[in-house]
């Protein structure tokens, strides 16, 4: 298909835009066609004016044409086919393979929100019927659901083109709650954006609801993502990228005379813990495990973990001397952008500085200095310089990893309660090593939002069970999922309907239960109709 470089607010293309930029393959570091139209302020104004006139109508819509919707967008994303990969694949160096993994993943995701809208139990319904007669007051009708918010602001992400960026989770579980939506397109992958703004729009006019449902802008996100999220008419915003980048947005939306939420996944380190007896048993499939999680994506993963604990002594540094072999055979790949690129090597030469802090292996395989190439790192310290250096407990985007052994297992509890928040933490231990871990693995879970005990934190399933979250900085809001099932729940609200006759109730909260919802009847989880 070809592109037209602008942006999309209500279903249809916009003229203008003086600045442009491009996007730049990191396969061949070259400047790709078209040019991007950046908005402005009036922009932003008008696809917030259209996405508020739009909810009014959407809002309000049956769970069936809401649950319509997220299946047509699927349908529409599978008929771009392969022009859609090719794109993703020129526009980030993703491998078309691991591309038309993440539009399976993309698809299902609003697959499965389109079921969870249609069962509908979701909006947790609460009812506690009228007590005319309880004595020494009367109970009033009480009705109580999630409702959706308005509009909503969504921040592609670099790393998942398709499952976290224009039609990914937020925009899926943002549309499943009834709320408009207007991306902030990410400009590593512009193109990509377009054809997926495309078949999101035409999946808001095929099933009849109001343009301003959809709308997706290309500018800068100093300039535009600070200003989507200042709107006067934004009710959240959902983000996945640096912390920086983050905290701004949500610094931001908490300086407006009427705070909004911003669901920010930022940056987390995803410490993996080796027992010894873990260590003793399965030392050469630890390392295999490791080595595939630490380079998986070429470390651009948010679950990568960055962190690795063991107790000192023989054991240890022999696992430490085999993973860094292992590592050395671990080849360079190419990384999502130069920017990111750049800010990789940074990092590792941040890290050289550290007093106490050694290198204990590079790829073999030099990187070539052309292109956006990150190269498999491996350092180690102790546990005492973990401690002492700031430094050492600041993420590295990127295939690098850090090695720290303490004196015992007090030390390993220790260094855990002195972590910040992640979305992840792993255990490997034996039956016997795990019997003894309790205090461990209690910290942990005030640490991380999922904890991984004999796997590796990378990949995370889309389900109801699954929680992508953690304390900050892992995100913002640590209650909160931007995976799984759960996530429709970031942009929902409570409402309370008081002595509300019938005839205004959404049927959702009606008697007859006409849905068949699971509800809270006096306290009782139900399908029943109320009698």
């Amino acid at each position: 298909m070809t592109l037209h470089g602008k942006s999309l607010i209500a279903g249809q293309p916009l003229d203008g835009g003086a600045r442009l930029f491009h996007a730049i393959s990191p396969l061949a570091n070259e400047r790709l066609e078209p040019a991007f139209h950046e908005v402005g302020g009036a922009e932003v104004d008008r696809a917030l004016l259209l996405a508020e006139e739009a909810f009014a109508v959407f809002g309000r819509a049956a769970a069936e044409t809401r649950a319509a919707l997220l299946e047509t967008i699927a349908d529409e994303i599978l008929a771009l086919g392969e022009a859609l990969l090719q794109r993703a694949h020129v526009e980030t160096g993703l491998p078309l393979a691991r591309l038309t993994g993440e539009r399976g993943r993309t698809v299902g995701q609003l697959r499965l929100f389109a079921e969870i809208v249609r069962e509908g139990s979701w909006c947790d319904a609460r009812i506690d019927p009228a007590l005319p007669d309880r004595q020494p007051l009367p109970r009033p009708d009480l009705r109580r659901m999630l409702t959706p918010l308005g509009p909503v602001v969504v921040f592609g992400s670099s790393n998942f083109p398709l499952a976290f960026s224009v039609a990914g989770g937020d925009t899926a579980s943002a549309l499943a709650a009834g709320n408009p939506v207007i991306v902030k397109a990410h400009r590593a992958h512009p193109g990509t954006s377009e054809m997926v703004a495309g078949a999101v729009a035409r999946a808001v006019a095929a099933c009849g609801l109001p343009g301003g449902v959809f709308s997706m802008l290309h500018g800068s996100g100093a300039e535009i993502g600070i200003a989507l999220v200042r709107h006067p008419l934004t009710r959240a915003a959902g983000f996945t990228g640096s912390r920086a980048a983050g905290r701004a947005l949500f610094d931001a939306a908490n300086a407006r005379p009427d705070p909004i939420p911003v669901f920010a996944e930022m940056s987390s380190l995803n410490p993996v813990f080796i027992l010894p007896g873990a260590l003793r048993e399965h030392g050469a499939q630890l390392i295999e495990g490791l080595k595939t999680s630490v380079t998986m994506g070429v470390g651009q993963f948010c679950t990568k973990p960055g962190l690795v604990f063991g107790i000192g002594g023989n054991s240890f540094e022999q696992f430490a001397e085999n993973f860094a072999a292992a590592m050395r055979t671990a080849a360079p790949g190419t990384m999502l952008t130069a920017g990111i690129c750049r800010a990789f090597h940074d990092g590792l030469e941040t890290m050289e500085r550290v007093p106490g802090v050694v290198a204990l292996a590079m790829s073999d395989t030099a990187p070539d200095a052309t292109q956006t190439h990150g190269e498999p790192v491996v350092f180690a310290t102790d546990a005492a310089n973990f401690l002492r250096q700031p430094a050492l407990h600041e993420e590295v985007f990127g295939p690098y990893t850090l090695l720290v052994d303490a004196p015992g297992f007090s030390e390993l509890v220790h260094l855990a309660r002195h972590l910040e928040g992640q979305l992840t933490a792993t255990i490997h231990g034996t039956a016997d090593d795990l019997a003894n871990a309790a205090e461990l693995l209690a910290v942990l879970q005030r640490k991380a939002g999922r904890i991984v005990v004999n796997g590796f934190p990378t990949g995370v399933e889309v389900s109801p069970a699954m929680h992508h979250g953690g304390p900050y900085p892992a995100t913002t809001d640590e209650r909160f999922t931007s995976v799984g099932t759960a996530a429709i729940q970031r942009f929902a609200r409570p409402v309370c309907l008081q002595n509300v006759p019938a005839s205004a109730l959404p049927p959702e909260l009606l008697d007859a239960n006409p849905r068949g919802l699971m509800r809270l009847v006096n306290g009782q989880l139900t399908r029943a109709p109320i009698a």
